[in-house]
């Protein structure tokens, strides 16, 4: 038998792990600074917030003085959005999420970094979606956060202390994971979400000697903005019934109905922005880009005016209203949806897509609902949104946990993680990864010797 003092014999004793870790005042400097631009991506985020609520504000009153205005303001604004986006920030056009990965690039140095992640791209997402959404266009604020918190997070690196060693206390990829994922987490009033974004979509090698402080500044912009808005689910509370076994089939069509769905969304998206289509409309988006989205805003206008104006904006009130049960949609919502927001994004403006797949989501699970006659509408609402938001993203992880925090229990859980995994299995026979692929779009815009063949790492 050993002696029983080397039994629990230890490499390091109590003290000096205490004396290391206050020892370096680099590692507190460190963590001190990335704290601090936590709060302040997440102060960022709450004010973009208001501001884009704001914006669709006026443009429901613009539409309460007149329901045909839409039809001047709407082609007029995207127009306008676009203009002002490819002559002075071209880096902020889509949703923001392809930004922040294309930047983890191995072939994008720092002198590149501008181009897709930086604080003018940060201003000029805030003023641009929320331009968007003063004309009504069908786009979410939720990727162009991701690129707004990593656009004020990287600025870090500038005042970041050399630890021992030479290295950065934290590096480049950690504060792009923080700052993408604060986001996240600070848009959807929930933390965990963000968390899991991280690990779902960006952390694809994440630093373990940082990963705590990483983690901690995610959820503190989170923080940030539950403080700002209060701890209410971002489209509201559903409150499902007890699940039976008499929700499998009718959960089981909705899953793959919303795989279908999102893989044709996102490959649809992938097509439309690659630049490559024979088309005439691909050719007039490459020749007269500016009048190709005033075409495409004018499209949107006459959709939300065929809609009683539910397809404009977000769709965050078109989903909170069937979330809650207080009113429903008009026939073929879901599919008018879908084109006004595909719509939006190929014309080119800054725009996200995670609250309008949600609003697609939602419609197609209270179509299937009607379909058979009111049954389980609640359940079928919140599968509907996972299901259609985990294909398009081919993020079943984030869809789960986002749809998970507006459930009034635990009755759906499992019920949920199974309808976002048949989902995603669907769409990813149908699309590729939708921002991994629009991420090599993005690394087209480097200078021609930078751009070279993807690496092997980089391929899916």
């Amino acid at each position: 038998m050993r002696p029983k003092e080397n039994i629990m014999k230890l490499p390091w004793n109590l003290d000096d792990g205490l004396r290391r870790e206050l020892a370096d005042w680099r590692l507190w400097a460190a963590r001190i600074l990335v704290v601090a631009s936590a709060v302040l991506a997440g102060l960022t985020i709450v004010m973009f917030t208001w501001l884009a609520e704001t914006a669709s504000e006026q443009f429901d009153a613009l539409r309460a003085w007149s329901p045909w205005a839409p039809l001047v303001a709407t082609p007029l604004c995207s127009a306008a959005v676009v203009w002002c986006t490819r002559r002075f920030a071209p880096g902020a056009a889509g949703s923001g999420i392809p930004q922040v990965m294309a930047a983890f690039d191995q072939r994008v140095g720092d002198a590149e970094r501008g181009l897709f992640v930086s604080l003018r791209l940060s201003l000029a997402k805030i003023l641009l979606t929320s331009a968007g959404l003063l004309g009504g266009l069908s786009l979410g604020r939720e990727g162009p956060s991701v690129q707004i918190a990593a656009g004020i997070m990287v600025q870090a690196r500038r005042l970041m202390p050399v630890a021992q060693g030479g290295r950065p206390a934290v590096g480049l990829h950690g504060l792009l994971v923080a700052g993408g994922a604060a986001g996240i987490a600070a848009a959807f009033n929930t933390p965990l979400g963000g968390v899991m974004f991280a690990i779902e979509e960006l952390a694809r090698a994440p630093e373990q000697r940082s990963s705590g402080l990483i983690i901690a500044a995610i959820v503190l912009a989170g923080l940030v903005a539950v403080s700002a808005h209060g701890n209410g689910a971002y489209f509201g509370v559903i409150h499902a019934p007890a699940i039976g076994f008499a929700l499998l089939w009718p959960g089981l069509l909705l899953a793959v109905l919303a795989g279908l769905a999102g893989g044709i969304f996102s490959r649809l998206l992938i097509a439309s922005l690659s630049g490559t289509g024979l088309d005439p409309f691909s050719r007039l988006r490459a020749r007269r880009p500016v009048l190709f989205a005033a075409g495409c805003g004018l499209a949107v206008a006459v959709i939300g005016l065929v809609t009683a104006g539910a397809a404009f904006g977000s769709g965050y009130g078109a989903t909170r209203s069937m979330v809650e049960g207080a009113g429903t949609m008009p026939p073929a919502y879901a599919l008018f949806k879908f084109l006004a927001t595909w719509l939006t994004t190929w014309a080119g403006v800054p725009a996200g897509i995670f609250a309008p797949s949600l609003a697609i989501g939602a419609a197609l699970g209270n179509d299937i609902a009607l379909l058979l006659y009111g049954v389980q509408v609640p359940a079928l609402i919140a599968l509907g949104m996972v299901g259609f938001l985990a294909a398009a993203t081919q993020a079943p992880l984030t869809a789960f946990i986002i749809v998970m925090e507006m459930v009034d229990g635990h009755a759906m859980v499992l019920s949920l993680m199974a309808c976002a995994l048949v989902s995603f299995v669907v769409a990813r026979a149908i699309s590729p990864p939708l921002y991994p692929a629009l991420a090599q779009m993005q690394l087209r815009r480097l200078p021609k010797h930078e751009a070279g063949p993807e690496p092997a790492s980089q391929k899916h």
